[in-house]
């Protein structure tokens, strides 16, 4: 009798099989978990921007669209822009470097135009998001 050791080249097909089967499966989900968490970056820095725009409107009497005066450094790939800011109101909106200009997030307050890119939120102070 032989004695035969290893594996055959069938049971290593079928791993390889089953391998490739589980990485279809996992990879878009990698992706989508990935694209939540970059919205969940802009929601959190458009969110912490309200609350220094809050903390400088009650020390001022105005809002600022200088960051630098509100003490306020957004996330890492998220670009955040001051649209409209006013005595009576601000607008800012998000985006994030690894999704394009196409998908992001706005918020505005008081009496400030809503922003148009890259939605409008229909209601002051709620934060709204392409996805």
């Amino acid at each position: 009798m032989r004695d035969s050791k290893g594996f055959t080249v069938i049971e290593l097909l079928i791993v390889v099989v089953i391998i490739g089967i589980l990485a279809a499966i996992a990879i878009p989900k990698f992706s989508a978990t990935r694209e939540r968490a970059y919205f969940a970056a802009m929601r959190s820095d458009l969110r912490n921007l309200a609350a220094q725009q809050e903390i400088y409107y009650a020390d001022n009497y105005t809002f600022s669209d200088i960051f630098a005066d509100l003490a306020f450094v957004s996330s890492d790939g998220v670009n955040v822009t001051p649209t409209s800011v006013s005595s009576s109101g601000w607008a800012a909106s998000a985006t994030h470097s690894a999704l394009g200009a196409a998908e992001g997030c706005a918020i505005f307050y008081g009496t400030a135009t809503a922003p148009s890119s890259p939605i409008s939120p229909p209601e002051p102070g709620e934060l709204l998001c392409t996805r």
